[in-house]
């Protein structure tokens, strides 16, 4: 356990930034990496631990959370591929180290996958995971995963409600083409106080909450924090690694009156990585917001927000007398004001958005060479939306969000030629406007009801994105160089059309629904043949465009009474993408395809005290690219591949269990205990983490397919006391 999530943290790091010496002979390759790290792994193995082997094994993890939306709210609801989700049922999901994962628990949701094993993004309706958008009260959060993404950066505790838009989403959302995953955070209870703590096997937490004043003001405070390093540090081989995360939810909450009300929310979420004196990698988030909630009238509210939300990276790399360093940020800061007002069958929604950004792609140090590339910008957005419950039957939700995002100066812009070569540098003032992009984003969305048990849903949607993140991997990663648009990377469009059916029993037991869609993206983004993201400064230069499409099929049954409970999902999907200069200019299969994923969740009330819970998920390997020929330069091999993405993983399926038991205890019965028992990927399948190709000459081609895997079967145990 002291190395186990070590390894699987540093291995991803490693093998990225094997790549960044500049010298062949320098260059750490990725078996030595996986050989060094398998080395020391073996010193404190668990069954399960890390494998590599022929492509005959694999390896999984993840968790999961319950849509506790009723069968008659969700045929109610008009908008389109809407999930909304009930925090409080995370207590009664299999979690991996004792820790609930809000993000990962997404990924049994028809629609959503994950990226890999250990990844904390998720992939919606063939999207990449940079093209999803996390709101945590308003503020934008990047890369919500701890350790390289085995723990989500979210605090179950502290969350009160969340809803997921998978791309069909209302007027007053934009800025992402895949999703919008809109969080909330538990506001404090202004009439008693509370507090709780949980221990688990590599994490701690403790949440507190009351009243400032009665009825007048309260305060939430939900804190988290691991001790990996701490067990690190009894071993004599890593104690002088680093590897702890920490976050912090803080609310205050303030009543004016029976009509206005405040919310001051914060919070900062931070990772440390460290391999003795070769390598570092930190990120963090921070954000905060301060928002007004104003009511003059049943049928008219307004919310205005304020919020500013930063998100840093920084990777080091010293070896071989090579010093790498990587420092990057985006920033918000946002004013978001929205009016809600009720006219007979009409409810409309109005308002405008304005952000300041500023990013900074990257600041390299290679030894003593210093560049950077950052961008600034100013985007608005206004918007209208009308909820018209038009007649008994049919109900529509119709809007237009106006989006502007202007690129400003301050620094340098570029022109390339067709090779990505520099032609024209414009140097720019503070504050100047150099481009300024207008689209307008229609949002539809019918609900038609075919009697007491039955609908069928009819959505379109526009949307634009113009941060992004290109990586050179099938997930993402803190050292993820991220960019945006400027006077010649174009907003990112998605065109999306979807149709669904729902149905459920007369007592609402059983629910059952069927989604289609399918969407077409411009302006799509790849590295070029060739390039990777330390391949220059000016990331531009690195990228070529295209378009790309996605679509597939949803089902979804779920029992939602009885002491049983719980859903059946099933996805299939396509997603595809044909960018000029890139796989010869013809359709590739996309990094995030994946044919067909299946997740069936059940959950099980035994006793007044006890509950059960299984999950267990199947999906198709990730797609990849492979070999085609290989030769070598000076005793080194290169190899040669022919198509994007052109062959397969093998198939990921894994197993969970859980149970948890709860009892009041103490004189007053006012302490509640918690413990908390799961067996993670409970068969011990070995699914794939990576599959790499190397040198084998007793095979006919001369090379070996190898697969690294990171988890077998875990138990897991955690303990929460509440009062």
């Amino acid at each position: 356990m002291k190395i186990f999530l070590f390894y699987c943290c540093f291995f991803r790091f490693l093998y990225l930034f094997s790549y960044l010496c500049p010298r062949k002979h320098h260059r750490i390759t990725p078996m030595k990496l996986k050989y060094l790290l398998l080395c020391a792994s073996l010193v404190f193995a668990l069954p399960g631990t890390a494998q590599t082997e022929d492509i005959e094994h694999e390896d999984s993890l993840q968790e999961v959370i319950v849509n506790a939306h009723s069968a008659r709210k969700r045929m109610n609801e008009v908008q389109m591929g809407v999930e909304k989700i009930e925090i409080t049922t995370l207590a009664k999901m299999p979690v991996l180290f004792g820790e609930k994962d809000i993000i990962k628990s997404l990924q049994l949701l028809p629609g959503v996958k994950s990226e890999s094993e250990t990844s904390g993004g998720y992939q919606v309706r063939g999207g990449k995971a940079t093209q999803n958008l996390i709101l945590l009260d308003g503020a934008s959060i990047y890369n919500s995963g701890h350790l390289m993404g085995i723990f989500s950066a979210f605090n179950d505790d502290a969350l009160i409600n969340a809803t997921l838009y998978k791309g069909m989403m209302p007027a007053e959302l934009g800025g992402a083409t895949s999703s919008v995953f809109d969080i909330s955070t538990r506001p404090g209870n202004m009439q008693e106080y509370h507090v709780s703590g949980s221990i688990g096997l590599l994490a701690a937490k403790a949440m507190a909450e009351g009243p400032i004043k009665k009825d007048r003001a309260s305060f939430f405070v939900a804190a988290r924090r691991s001790y990996v390093d701490l067990l690190l540090k009894a071993s004599k081989d890593f104690k002088n690694n680093t590897l702890n995360f920490y976050d912090m939810n803080v609310r205050l909450d303030y009543k004016l009156n029976e009509k206005h009300r405040l919310a001051l929310t914060a919070f900062h979420s931070r990772d440390n990585m460290g391999l003795e004196d070769l390598m570092s990698l930190k990120w963090d988030n921070i954000a905060v917001g301060l928002n007004w909630f104003h009511a003059a009238s049943d049928r008219y509210f307004a919310k205005t927000r304020l919020t500013y939300s930063n998100y840093g990276s920084d990777a080091t790399i010293d070896m071989m007398s090579t010093h790498y360093g990587m420092v990057g940020f985006i920033r918000h800061l946002t004013l978001h004001r929205e009016d809600h007002l009720t006219l007979g069958s009409h409810q409309m929604n109005l308002g405008l958005e304005s952000t300041l950004l500023h990013l900074q792609s990257a600041e390299w140090n290679i030894n003593l060479l210093h560049q950077r590339e950052h961008r600034k910008a100013w985007t608005n957005a206004f918007w209208v939306n009308d909820d018209w419950k038009v007649g008994r039957l049919l109900d529509v939700s119709a809007g237009v969000r106006l989006r502007l995002f202007s690129v400003l100066g301050g620094v340098p812009y570029y022109q390339f030629d067709d090779n990505g070569n520099i032609t024209e540098t414009q140097t720019t003032s503070n504050g100047e406007f150099v481009k300024t992009y207008v689209h307008p984003e229609p949002r539809l969305s019918m609900k038609l009801q075919l009697g007491a048990k039955h609908s069928l849903k009819l959505g379109y949607s526009r949307t634009t994105q113009d941060i992004r993140a290109i990586s050179g991997n099938t997930q993402s990663m803190p050292i993820d160089r991220y960019t945006m648009t400027s006077n010649i990377l174009l907003p990112e469009i998605a065109d999306q059309v979807a149709l669904g059916w729902m149905g459920m029993t007369k007592d609402g037991t059983y629910d059952f629904s069927a989604e289609t869609y399918y969407k077409h993206i411009n302006n799509t983004y790849d590295y070029r043949d060739g390039k990777s993201f330390y391949s220059e400064i000016e990331i531009e230069r690195l990228l070529l465009g295209g378009r790309g499409r996605a679509y597939g099929l949803e089902l979804c049954a779920r029992k939602n009474k009885g002491r049983l409970t719980g859903w059946m999902s099933y996805t299939l999907s396509w997603s595809e993408n044909k960018i000029p200069g890139i796989n010869g200019g013809k359709w590739y299969t996309a990094p995030n395809d994946r044919r067909h994923d299946l997740n069936i969740v059940s959950m099980f009330r035994l006793t007044k005290h006890w509950d059960l819970t299984a999950t267990w998920r199947y999906t198709t390997g990730q797609a990849m690219s492979a070999p085609s020929a290989k030769y070598e330069i000076d005793g080194t091999t290169y190899y040669y591949y022919a198509e994007r993405n052109g062959y397969r993983a093998p198939v990921y399926h894994r197993l969970d269990l859980s149970a948890s038991h709860t009892k009041r205890i103490g004189r007053r019965r006012r302490l509640t205990r918690i413990w908390t028992f799961g067996v993670y990927n409970v068969y011990n399948r070995y699914n794939p983490f990576t599959i790499s190709f190397v040198n084998d000459m007793d095979k006919p081609t001369g090379t070996k397919t190898e697969q690294t895997s990171i988890y077998g079967i875990l138990p897991s145990v955690s303990f929460t006391l509440k009062y």
